[in-house]
């Protein structure tokens, strides 16, 4: 049996030393870690403290791009001015016809332009010496222009120069444009000279013909019975008078109530007398007269005619001088001294049984029965027509000198324009308030066109300013002659009108247009195919 050890011996005393090393260890990791934590402390406490350096945060956040500019010691500033008078010298390079040049000018700004781009991308200025090769190659360049007199004086002489010379070449484009679309306007084309050559031919050649005519006079009560629909016409082109006629005859719902009265010149008198003779439409009525038949038609008593008699205005418009080219060759025209133009001022004196009548322009055709415009009530005025101030130029100030004071103290220039071409008149309100008499009044002040300048719409505004009642647009369509119309406004239309130069009968006319005013023609008829219409 074993014997059990001292007190001396025993452990306690060893349990003891091991309780002190165990604490001391414990306090020395204590200790590593608060200096650890005091450590990192510092470390993230140092970011806020260095945020207080503003271009230090500036480079952080990304370049500024403005203060930079604004340094006059950038680098950035100074390569941005070398690209843009570097531009503008390879547009002065190309052309002087310096492609050579033009071309190593580009290649440096590229070159520049990707430094420029690079350091925005590092969000860090350009430095000098990254730079420096970049700026001394593009300095050599621009001292190159320089030397090329390439500088900014010279740039600008040679831009107002250029400019200069476009500008001319744009005048006397347009002003070419404009003589030869005039020119193609006016002509007469081959196969409608040729028509008014056989029409006098068979006039003069087929006794019959007069025989017809002889016999439809027969029913010349009906030129003078105001319960019939009255239209009127004035030309010396056959087939768009032939054309005004048959589309009105078609449409309208009573076709032998309706009377149409073509006033043309002794010229195509007797072509156009054969043509309706030779031809029936639909049982409507037809009268030819030429206005040199008109006693009461003389210098006398017309502006216009006293007028042609003057030598300036023979000059004006018969001498074929430019004129400087002051004047547009469309004012020029000696179309708008025409009298089968003014005769539409003259409607009374022209049919002094008549009470109301429709006037009709030969470039018009019609879609639907125009019976309804005899009913308008004009409520005391003279003429029925359609306004155009839907848009501003189709005002008064668009066809008058307003600078001139009797247009000044006389007519509003807002005043709404309104256009021939499809017109209903009262000629018992018209004789009652002598019309005539304020169209003779303003074209004698007009002799040295300071008033207005070319046509009778001008006239025409001045004249029944005040008499005028505005009509339903669907009663009268414009612009197929020279600029895009609306399908709808075509389709609801009772007349289209082909205003402008571009003329359905012509070559020049609105292709997409054509079919509206080529349905009224018969292309089998014996004399087209002679005259090869098509």
């Amino acid at each position: 049996m074993m014997r059990r050890r001292g007190l001396d011996f025993r452990r306690p005393v060893r349990r003891r030393l091991s309780n002190v090393v165990w604490w001391t260890i414990c306090g020395i990791v204590v200790l590593v870690f608060i200096v650890i934590l005091s450590k990192e402390g510092q470390i993230e406490s140092r970011p806020t403290i260095s945020r207080r350096p503003y271009r230090h945060d500036r480079i952080m956040e990304g370049l500024n791009i403005t203060d930079e500019m604004l340094s006059p010691n950038s680098v950035t500033r100074q390569l941005s001015d070398q690209i843009s008078l570097a531009k503008a010298f390879v547009v002065i390079a190309k052309e002087s016809n310096n492609l050579q040049f033009a071309w190593e000018l580009s290649a440096q700004i590229r070159n520049s332009q990707a430094l420029l781009s690079n350091a925005a991308t590092r969000r860090t200025p350009l430095t000098v010496g990254e730079s420096e090769t970049a700026v001394r190659d593009m300095a050599l360049l621009l001292y190159q222009a320089q030397l090329l007199h390439y500088d900014s004086a010279t740039m600008i002489m040679r831009l107002k120069a250029k400019i200069q010379a476009l500008e001319e070449q744009m005048s006397s484009v347009s002003e070419k444009s404009s003589k030869y679309g005039q020119i193609a306007a006016e002509e007469v084309p081959k196969s409608l000279y040729c028509l008014g050559v056989m029409l006098t031919t068979e006039w003069f050649g087929d006794p019959n013909l007069q025989r017809k005519l002889r016999e439809r006079k027969q029913l010349e009560t009906k030129l003078k019975d105001n319960s019939m629909y009255h239209f009127c016409v004035f030309s010396d082109n056959i087939l768009a008078s032939s054309v005004v006629v048959n589309s009105t005859a078609l449409n309208s719902k009573n076709p032998d109530k309706v009377v149409f009265h073509l006033v043309t010149n002794e010229i195509n008198y007797a072509a156009m007398k054969a043509w309706f003779a030779m031809n029936s439409f639909w049982g409507v009525t037809v009268e030819v007269q030429k206005f040199e038949d008109f006693k009461w038609l003389n210098a006398s008593y017309v502006p216009v005619l006293k007028q042609l008699q003057d030598s300036e205005t023979q000059s004006y418009y018969f001498s074929g001088h430019n004129d400087d080219g002051q004047t547009p060759i469309k004012f020029r025209n000696p179309k708008y001294l025409s009298m089968l133009n003014h005769l539409r001022f003259y409607i009374p004196e022209v049919f002094p049984a008549l009470k109301k009548v429709v006037f009709l322009d030969d470039d018009i055709v019609v879609q639907k029965d125009l019976s309804g415009l005899f009913s308008i009530d004009l409520n005391g005025n003279v003429n029925g027509a359609v306004e155009t101030c839907m848009e501003t130029f189709h005002r008064y100030h668009k066809y008058l000198n307003y600078s001139h004071p009797l247009i000044r103290a006389h007519f509003d220039p807002d005043a709404c324009g309104w256009a021939f071409g499809m017109n209903i008149f009262d000629l018992v309100e018209w004789r009652k308030r002598n019309v005539t008499g304020i169209y003779h009044y303003w074209q004698e002040r007009n002799v040295d066109r300071t008033l207005w300048k070319l046509g009778t719409l001008p006239p025409g505004l001045l004249t029944f300013y005040g008499l005028t009642e505005a009509l339903d647009p669907s009663w009268h369509v414009l612009g197929l002659g020279y600029t895009n119309v609306d399908s709808l406004l075509i389709e609801k239309g009772a007349v289209l009108h082909f205003n402008g130069n571009s003329k359905p009968w012509l070559k020049i006319g609105i292709e997409k247009y054509k079919p509206l005013w080529e349905k009224y023609v018969d292309y089998s008829h014996p004399l087209f195919q002679q005259c090869n219409f098509h």
